[in-house]
């Protein structure tokens, strides 16, 4: 019976055998009967039928097998950058992690965005480097790729014999072997001070203290063994497996005393529709039937709300031969739990306060928009509620509805969009049209701004309350937030939720009708007069007075960029420079590399594209992009600006008419 658990995710490159990885140590661990291939289709984790059909992983799965006393949950994640969202989200909910490498192609774009979460985040990772079988695979010049474009804090554990060939085997290294045992020491001294002491005046331990301070290091995100092996044929899995349970099995056990916290990582639905929530859960224990506060953070504002656990499963593995399976609860710290009942969940939700311990996930936002439109007209409504299903699963695709019934979406990239136009078709039988996609934009306030309305006792009044508001700007990164200078109780609670709830969905269009961000509200003066006030007349007056306060605080644009390295030849340098200066790039400092050049700069996502087009005709073809999502920049020139949705609350009258007509609209539908 598993005592321990360990929760191990298996990253990779789209096609550096990521799956079958998964796929194999489930086998030789006896949790499942026959091994499954990502070309026939019959893979253990990429279970939905889209997956199988295009042969990638789209959403984290997580499968288990048990190592004597030690329960692995495997979480295998995609590889393909569209959905390099849901990679981050299964991140921040590992123990540990492998880092799978083609032995053959290298180290890829994706796999140093991989590693660099990793790293950030310092989880204990392992390097696997795969088909070692394939004609082509490299051992001593991928050591050194690896080196030189991961970390230099890697420790190759075995050796390969009849590389490149289908015979190619593994053996592990020796620590008894002292030309090994030195080079390992000399590594860790480089991440330990008191070892490099040790080194220096030749105290060093000896060579099981070598092995054992390799384990601590590796725990700690520092060095990171490298194995090598074959998915398909199974050569080094069994020294892979070796290895995870000696560098990645952290001391100690989690607490079931400290609180109750967990986060939601992934959704799936059954058959009938019903919501199951993949949760990880770090401290305390649930059990069935209990009743559960979620906090979730959406657009800069913290919301809160209860449910009861209707169903709880733990996800477990069987005895040797027994196959993957889940048990009844209750969950305890540590495990993986599947939850059923909840039917406002989504990913990112969390029980519990955050674990301050753990360093935070970075999600990336999606730099791309799209509108949606149900190709047979009529279907607008079924369309926006699939989407808005779809965003349970990943919150950062925000759908929203815009003028003329069509529907908008935030993407990463085409073959995401690809991925949701087949689901919307599979699964919920509308076919959809997407337009072109374009950057997205976000607006930050440029300055202080502040607006009041007051109601007047014996005047004319539109609004029979009284509302002032104050716009600044907020730290970059922490979101939109929300704080009062008036008393709590000076309103009734459901007026002051009234006028918060406004407040986030009116920053969703500043001046130029892009989202908001970092921007603090502060409510600065509050009044009412009963009976004639209720909440929805506050909700239908923060937009007007908060967008008055913007105006007089002013709006700055931002555009999404990319930070990349191009690696270029010696003779393409200056062109490839010349060209990235046209595109408006930062340039960074270019570093020899190699038989070329890797040349650092800051781009503005809109242009990535025409960068990737033109530099093979740059580099004869020799030119290779690295990028991952960097920070915002400033627009430069006239702000581009976005067709507005929200009744247009900078012009009074025609907001007015907005208000009108809309509450004309609801009374004919009652």
């Amino acid at each position: 019976m598993a005592t321990q658990t360990l929760n191990l995710g298996i990253l990779a490159h789209v096609d550096a055998g990521k799956t079958s990885l998964t796929e194999r140590l489930l086998f030789d661990n006896g949790a499942i009967p026959t091994l499954g291939s990502v070309d026939g289709g019959n893979t253990q984790t990429d279970a939905g039928e889209l997956e199988r059909q295009r042969g990638i992983t789209i959403r984290s799965a997580v499968a288990s097998f048990a190592l004597g006393d030690l329960q692995v949950n495997l979480v295998d994640t995609p590889g393909h950058p569209d959905f390099i969202a849901e990679v981050e989200r299964a991140l921040s909910v590992l123990d540990g992690a492998v880092l799978v490498i083609s032995a053959v192609e290298g180290v890829q774009a994706q796999t140093r965005v991989l590693m660099r979460s990793l790293k950030r985040l310092r989880l204990p990772t392992l390097i696997f480097v795969n088909k070692i079988d394939r004609m082509g695979a490299r051992y001593d010049d991928l050591l050194a790729d690896i080196r030189r474009r991961l970390t230099p804090a890697v420790v190759p554990v075995v050796r390969v014999d009849g590389l490149g060939t289908r015979g190619a085997a593994v053996a592990l290294r020796s620590f008894a072997d002292a030309t090994f045992s030195t080079e390992v020491a000399e590594l860790l001294a480089d991440n330990d001070e008191e070892l490099l002491s040790r080194f220096v005046y030749d105290t060093m331990p000896a060579h099981e203290g070598i092995r054992e301070q390799l384990g601590e290091l590796t725990s700690e995100g520092l060095v990171h063994p490298v194995f090598f092996g074959s998915a398909m044929s199974g050569a080094g899995t069994g020294e892979l497996t070796e290895g995870i349970r000696e560098f990645l099995v952290r001391r100690g056990h989690p607490s079931s005393d400290d609180g109750t916290r967990g986060t939601v990582f992934a959704i799936e639905r059954t058959g009938k529709g019903e919501k199951v929530a993949y949760l990880r859960l770090f401290s305390g224990k649930l059990h069935e039937r209990q009743r559960v506060t979620f906090h979730r953070r959406d657009a800069g504002a913290t919301e809160e709300y209860s449910g009861r656990i209707a169903g709880l499963e733990v996800v477990g593995a069987g005895d040797k031969g027994g196959g993957v399976r889940s048990r009844p609860g209750p969950l305890t710290a540590g495990n993986i739990g599947k939850l059923r009942g909840l039917p406002r969940v989504r990913v990112g939700d969390r029980v519990g306060e955050e674990d301050a311990s753990r360093p935070r996930a970075h999600f990336s936002p999606p730099i791309l928009e799209s509108l949606v439109r149900p190709e047979q007209p009529g279907r607008e409504v079924e369309l926006h509620a699939a989407l808005t299903r779809l965003a349970d699963e990943d919150p950062l695709i925000r759908t929203r509805t815009v003028a003329g019934g069509a529907t908008s979406v935030l993407l990463y990239g085409a073959v995401q969009k690809e991925v949701i136009a087949e689901r919307l078709k599979r699964e919920f039988g509308v076919e959809a049209v997407f337009e072109q996609v374009q950057p997205v934009y976000f607006e930050r306030p440029a300055g202080r701004g502040e607006a009041v309305h007051e109601f007047a006792p014996r005047g004319p009044n539109e609004f029979w309350q009284t509302l002032g508001v104050r716009i600044e700007p907020a730290p970059r990164g922490t979101g939109n937030t929300f704080t009062r200078e008036v008393e709590s109780g000076a309103l009734p609670r459901a007026y002051h939720r009234a006028i918060e709830d406004a407040a986030v969905a009116t920053l969703q269009q500043g001046l130029y009708g892009w989202e908001v961000t970092d921007c603090a509200v502060t409510i600065t003066h509050i009044g009412y007069e009963p009976p004639m006030t209720v909440a929805a007349a506050f909700r239908n007056l923060t937009p007007l007075i908060l967008m008055r306060a913007f105006k007089a605080a002013g709006s700055a644009v931002y555009e999404p960029s990319y930070t990349i390295e191009v690696e270029v030849p010696d003779d393409a340098l200056s062109g490839v420079i010349g060209f990235l200066v046209s595109l408006g790039a930062d340039l960074g400092q270019a570093a020899e590399s190699g038989s070329g050049w890797v040349v650092p700069a800051e781009i503005a996502a809109r242009s990535l594209r025409d960068l990737a087009i033109a530099l093979p005709g740059l580099t004869h073809g020799e030119g290779t992009i690295w990028y991952e999502p960097g920070s915002d920049r400033r627009v430069r020139g006239t702000p581009p600006t976005r067709e507005r949705f929200d009744g247009n609350p900078l012009d009074h009258d025609e907001y007015m008419r907005y208000l009108s007509n809309r509450n004309l609209a609801a009374k004919t539908m009652s």
